[in-house]
């Protein structure tokens, strides 16, 4: 049945018209008591589903876990309902869930589906990603399993798993690596190029990419210019850029790369390399940027591709690109790039570090705001970047290591911590402990007798409450990080440094040692090898999934609750085996993937290292503050992210704007368009508008709404330097396929700085 939507409809119009022009005179009547306002802008993140996961954990009962988004209120409570193979849903729970955002059922008849639904404790709104289906006599596992295409060819394998929404449902969708067995005897080249391919979470896959003749030589220090997934090199991440709802694929290509849609991407070099920004949902390419040309003579570079926020507030391609001299010394360069619509992927800066620099690179780079300004800083090895490219520090003493981590390791301290071991360091020096803020050395372990040594390994994580802060150790012992004491006097008792990660229901951290999740008891120490195990997930029970050379595909928070998921491939990689936790907990904190630090970790490979939030997360820890974030589409939109026409212009001439500038539009004809503006369910939102008009009479100009004009006026606000906020009733279509327009009609509109989108 067709109906008319009732904000079409010509009472609803002429009631929108009324509450415009009453909102405009109420602002007028405001105005005068609004005062400069400098508050930091918010950083732009997706916007998330609900993740509502549900597993069998024994023969009678169900375990039931979700997220608490990052702008959720803190008391918010939640409802479970179950509908038993179709039949009206039943509710739960008595009074609502207020602590742990998961569930026990212990009352199902699991001989058939089960739905489980999540919703806000007393409203009957189902929210995206909040129910999930337990297919009947299901198998009792912490698993999710995702089916997959068969193989291109006999001896394929996965490497890496990248996670992203392709699809816009709030929920994460699969982008993984399809990998050609080597030619025997070398494995320096394989016997096929390598393929791309994407898949929705339900397994349905969206499309298949060919990288072409460049992908064949997999030499793992210097790799062709499309290879993918070698040693220390990924070549692929994937995150919302253009703030749609949508994520995009970003990926290195070369010559002969043939993406989903079928198009082939040529270059009459074959070495040149290019990052491409690829639609997630077809793997056609969007924009394309040729890779920097320093050391071009050293051949192609092994890439590393991540997300940071170097402005605070958008996301931006991360990239670091390395290559090999005859000498065997190494050059690298480091970017960091933008693309937010439209054939160009724009440079914010770029860093050439040619070999023998004192700056030494790690094997994997962390991208996180380390002075609390919102901006990203870039690390690895013994160095950090500022967010606009210019060195930061250089850590005294410290050469190349394997592992090193950044994160808040204790409450006391200011700023972030930062822990890392050496591989043949000339001083002895075996490990270290600093301030990864100000790049201040804390304290260092060594052994100074003239032997050098690979420490291959380190690792960070809370495992001994009895000392506060985290716990830090390589192979010289377990250390309390901020006291340097040993938590063990025999040194030869330690968990083993692989991975840490949060399953069990403490906020304590477990390991993730090669195929076991492990939990040290600080109060019954044991070597690494009897580390007391809490899930073996190479299990023949659950069908022997495999991992790639002791590391899963990909491990993060993306299902259910704030714990660590993580993803293996069944023996024959048909299928994503996707642990998630099964035990039941009481501690509440709001889902990792909307931690600033934690969710750009998520899109870094390189060697594989755990990824961190940016508060402490430990014994003892106090309730994480709210993330300054937005979700895509909502809340507080920067005026300098619309599209600007005519007369229009970003500034910063003035005093108290928010983010990094604001628009003036000086002249008739001059026009702010707001794209992917979420209309959530659709109807009437009340969109505020912050701007400034010095002059003293109003501004006025139209607002348009999805191409539907209306007459807006910006009364005085006091000051050029003076913001106030115009509230206007606008009607929103469903979905975030919305536009907002602002329009000078008859001369200058009001300096605007921001649209607040509820």
């Amino acid at each position: 049945m067709n109906r008319t939507h009732p904000l079409r409809r010509r009472g609803a119009t002429l009631v929108i018209g009324a509450l415009l022009a009453l909102a405009s005179q109420a602002a007028a009547a405001a105005a005068g008591a609004v005062t400069a306002d400098s508050a930091p802008a918010a950083r732009v993140m997706e916007k998330l589903g609900r993740g509502v996961v549900a597993v069998r954990a024994t023969e009678q009962s169900v375990f039931v876990s979700w997220r608490l988004l990052g702008l959720d209120a803190a008391n918010l409570g939640f409802d479970v309902y179950r509908s038993a193979h179709g039949a009206a849903p039943v509710k739960l729970n008595g009074a609502p869930l207020m602590g742990g955002t998961n569930f026990t059922d212990t009352t199902a008849d699991l001989a058939v589906p089960n739905t489980y639904t999540v919703r806000r404790a007393g409203t009957p709104a189902i929210e995206p990603g909040a129910s999930f289906t337990l297919a009947a006599n299901h198998a009792i596992e912490p698993i999710v399993r995702v089916p997959l295409a068969a193989l291109p060819g006999a001896g394929w394998r996965t490497k890496y798993v990248w996670v992203g929404d392709l699809d816009g449902d709030g929920e994460y969708d699969f982008v993984l690596d399809r990998i050609a067995p080597f030619t025997e005897g070398n494995d320096d080249y394989a016997i096929a190029p390598q393929k791309l391919e994407a898949y929705k979470r339900d397994g349905t896959r969206l499309w298949q990419i060919d990288l072409g003749p460049g992908s064949l030589k997999t030499y793992n220090i210097s790799p062709g210019p499309a290879t993918l997934s070698m040693g220390m090199y990924d070549g692929v991440t994937v995150y919302d850029l253009d703030g749609d709802g949508k994520a995009e694929v970003i990926l290195k290509v070369a010559d002969g790369v043939t993406f989903g849609d079928g198009s082939t991407f040529t270059d009459p070099n074959p070495s040149q390399q290019y990052v491409a920004v690829l639609n997630g949902l077809t793997g056609m390419p969007l924009a394309t940027r040729p890779f920097p040309t320093d050391f071009a003579a050293a051949g192609p570079l092994g890439t590393q591709l991540g997300i940071g926020y170097p402005d605070g507030i958008h996301p931006s391609i991360y990239f670091w690109g390395r290559n090999r001299n005859p000498d065997k010394s190494f050059n690298d360069v480091f970017a960091a790039w933008s693309w937010h619509g439209g054939s160009t992927v724009a440079q914010n800066w770029v860093l050439p570090m040619p070999a023998g620099d004192a700056r030494q690179a790690s094997h994997q780079m962390r991208v996180i705001d380390v002075d609390g300004d919102g901006r990203d800083e870039m690390a690895t090895g013994n160095f950090m970047v500022n967010s606009d490219g210019t060195l930061r520090y250089i850590l005294p003493g410290v050469v190349h290591g394997d592992r090193f981590f950044i994160g808040k390791f204790d409450t006391t301290s200011s700023g972030m911590q930062g822990y890392g071991v050496q591989q043949n360091n000339p001083s002895g020096l075996l490990e270290y402990y600093y301030d990864a803020t100000n790049g201040t050395i804390g304290w260092t372990h060594g052994i100074a007798d003239g032997v050098l040594r690979d420490v291959g390994r380190g690792l960070v994580g809370d495992v001994d409450p009895r000392y506060p802060g985290f716990e830090v150790w390589s192979f010289s012992g377990l250390f309390n990080g901020p006291t340097d004491t040993l938590t063990e006097p025999d040194t030869n008792l330690r968990p083993y440094p692989t991975h840490s990660i949060w399953w069990d229901g403490d906020v304590l951290t477990e390991g993730l040692n090669d195929y076991k999740i492990e939990k040290w008891n600080p109060l019954a120490p044991t070597r690494t090898n009897a580390t007391p195990r809490l899930l073996t997930m190479s299990s023949a029970a659950y069908g022997s999934p495999k991992l790639w050379d002791h590391n899963p595909m990909f491990f993060g928070d993306i299902l259910g609750d704030w714990r660590t998921e993580v993803v293996l491939v069944n023996p024959t990689y048909t299928e994503l085996v996707i642990f998630t936790t099964d035990i039941p907990t009481d501690t509440r904190l709001y889902t990792m993937a909307h931690n600033p630090a934690y969710r750009n970790h998520m899109t870094i490979k390189g060697y594989m290292q755990s990824g961190l939030p940016d508060y402490y997360l430990g014994a003892g820890m106090s309730a994480p503050p709210r993330p300054n974030i937005r979700y895509a589409g909502s809340g507080a939109i920067q005026a300098e992210d619309a599209a600007l026409s005519g007369s229009a212009v970003v500034a910063a001439n003035r005093d108290g704007y928010r983010g990094p500038g604001f628009v003036d539009i000086p002249a008739a004809g001059g026009t702010a368009r707001f794209t992917h503006v979420d209309g959530g369910d659709g109807g009437i939102r009340l969109v505020k508008i912050r701007y400034a008009n010095g002059a003293p009479l109003p501004r006025i100009g139209v607002l348009e709404v999805n191409g539907k004009p209306w007459p807006i006026a910006f009364p005085p606000s006091g000051g050029a330097n003076t913001w106030a906020t115009l509230p206007v009733p606008v009607a929103l279509a469903a979905g975030r396929n919305n536009t907002l327009t602002l329009r000078a009609t008859a001369g200058a509109l009001a300096s605007i700085d921001e649209v607040l989108v509820p």
